[in-house]
């Protein structure tokens, strides 16, 4: 299977959504397989971001083949997710000229609030009327020119604690790229600081990852989280999942009444 001996090799599923990872095993080794990964994933790894690539091969009937390095790894806390270590990984990830050159290369454009937008616009279309999308929406649309930011960088778009792997060797990576995007750093910014940093101490966390809190960075993630928080409510809505998108509505009223308290001067 994947060009490896079975006598040799015992290989099982990986888990995730796609069923195209698995693990594979030998007496003396351990590998993580993937089909068909992107030709990115061999830049991540040269930026020491992944873990390291081992080999890749190109099977007859034209699928790819990836393998990586399993670690002995763990998954970082919630509590973790505010160290100075997630910051700095983050810089030097937005930092990547070969990252944005790569995903440029294999057809990737840089979002912009007006094509972000736009997608929402015609998405909410399949929804039902909902006045607290209807508020969130207006905000986009009337702070999308002051928010759009000359500097794009490859973003990971799913900064979630999940997806950062500290391995027994003290290294930090940042897996899961399957949902990278060229665009604003202030998206991965907005979901980091959000979600797992409390807000007296952005600021200091800026710092180690080398970037002030303005008031403009402010409203760019304020933005980018109200754009990604309709479009995963738009998303467990499309699936049925009633409960999931509930929560994200939630928390969109929640960002609503940021919107006014915090911005509405600035519209």
């Amino acid at each position: 299977m994947y060009g490896l001996d079975t006598n040799h090799w015992v290989i099982s599923p990986a888990g995730g959504v796609t069923g195209e990872a698995y693990i594979a095993q030998s007496p003396d080794n351990k590998i993580f397989i993937k089909r068909n990964s992107s030709p990115f994933l061999a830049v991540l790894s040269a930026e020491g971001i992944v873990p390291k690539l081992l080999w890749t091969k190109r099977l007859a009937n034209g699928d790819v083949i990836t393998a990586q390095k399993c670690l002995e790894a763990r998954e970082l806390t919630v509590q973790e997710m505010g160290s100075r270590r997630v910051a700095r990984l983050l810089k030097k990830i937005h930092g990547s000229e070969p990252l944005v050159f790569m995903l440029a290369k294999l057809g990737k454009e840089a979002l912009t609030t007006k094509s972000i937008l736009l997608d929402l616009m015609t998405e909410r279309k399949r929804h039902p009327l909902d006045p607290a999308i209807q508020e969130a929406l207006s905000f986009l649309k009337q702070t999308a020119l002051a928010v759009e930011h000359p500097v794009k960088r490859v973003c990971h778009s799913d900064i979630n604690h999940n997806n950062w792997l500290l391995d027994e060797d003290d290294q930090l990576y940042l897996i899961d790229w399957d949902q990278a995007v060229i665009a604003d750093p202030a998206l991965d910014l907005g979901m980091t600081l959000y979600g797992y940093v409390e807000e007296p101490r952005w600021g200091e966390w800026l710092t180690d990852y080398g970037y002030p809190l303005t008031t403009h960075l402010r409203l760019r993630m304020h933005w980018y989280m109200l754009a990604n928080t309709i479009t995963f409510m738009f998303w467990h809505q499309s699936r049925y999942r009633l409960k999931e998108a509930a929560d994200y509505r939630q928390r969109l009223v929640e960002l609503n009444g940021m919107s006014r308290e915090r911005f509405a001067s600035g519209i």
